[in-house]
């Protein structure tokens, strides 16, 4: 299944590219953002394209291939995109997008544990270099680390009683399926609504096997430095511990007049783009300028 990316549409208005000017996309997926902006900045603008899963590389590499060495593919962590543009003698950027979501091929096609609707391993890293895994998360945490875990990371109501289930049932057998997981988080909690009760606590192991949060930070610490006068960064949060952060370093970046914000409130998708992507329906958009 091709991956649709997310408020196309509203991110291009916003970043507006032009001809030969030089972007960076931070987490490139399958390209879809930065395929939109290469083709606003030929012939000669160039643009970085990042990711932490090699999967991804690989495929944008393909989805891309028509724009040349007006690409440079890197498989690494955004957390280290200051460090990645002084290495690849890249100056200043005009805009950076950063969409913190899943890709659809990470959730149906990678076979990593991403979704609680397939029964997979339960690895949930974006880099296979990284020791921590989620099944050793599971299997090694404490139920007082689980409860934390589940708590800050998750926002999960029933953090303590998913928490005690996981470390009895861990007793008799070891946890190594997504599966697993799901059946021991359903039998303690049952579903209100749409949402599965296994929902929140998938995203809280995912963020913390993949420090997203801390990894999101080190980012924006770089992002004024790297970004030109004038120049513009877009960010797509899908929940709301990331749509947080934006909006805390976006509102002191503006209160030292270091950036200001283009969007008070977060841009979301229209009714249209959630027909076509459903997935679309979380995201929000926010936009900043550096002063």
């Amino acid at each position: 299944m091709a991956h649709v990316p997310v408020l196309l549409n509203e991110v291009m208005d916003f970043l507006a590219p032009k001809p030969n000017q030089n972007f960076i996309d931070a987490t490139v997926g399958d390209g879809g953002h930065a395929k939109a902006i290469l083709e606003k900045t030929s012939p000669n603008g160039k643009l970085i394209a990042i990711d932490r899963d090699i999967d991804s590389i690989i495929r944008a590499k393909s989805n891309l291939k028509e724009f040349g060495n007006r690409v440079y593919f890197i498989n690494d962590s955004f957390g280290n995109i200051l460090r990645i543009v002084e290495e690849n003698g890249f100056g200043s950027a005009n805009g950076i997008i950063f969409d913190f979501g899943m890709s659809t091929n990470q959730l149906e096609n990678s076979g990593r544990g991403f979704s609680f609707q397939k029964d997979e391993i339960l690895d949930m890293r974006f880099d296979p270099k990284n020791p921590l895994t989620a099944e050793v998360l599971v299997n090694d945490y404490s139920e007082a680390q689980l409860i934390a875990l589940f708590n800050k990371f998750g926002e999960e109501p029933k953090a303590k009683i998913i928490a005690r289930a996981i470390v009895a049932s861990r007793r008799n057998q070891k946890i190594k399926t997504t599966k697993d997981l799901v059946e021991i988080i359903e039998r303690v909690v049952k579903r209100h609504g749409k949402l599965n009760p296994a929902t929140l606590v998938f995203q809280a192991i995912r963020i913390e096997v993949n420090q997203e949060l801390a990894e999101i930070g080190k980012a924006l610490a770089g992002v004024p430095e790297i970004l030109s006068s004038g120049g513009r960064a877009a960010f797509i949060s899908f929940h709301s511990l990331e749509d947080r952060l934006i909006k805390n370093w976006s509102r002191d970046l503006n209160k030292k007049n270091i950036v200001k914000i283009l969007n008070k409130k977060p841009i979301t998708a229209s009714i249209e783009e959630i027909k076509i992507n459903p997935k679309s329906r979380s995201a929000k958009l926010r936009i900043i300028e550096k002063a």
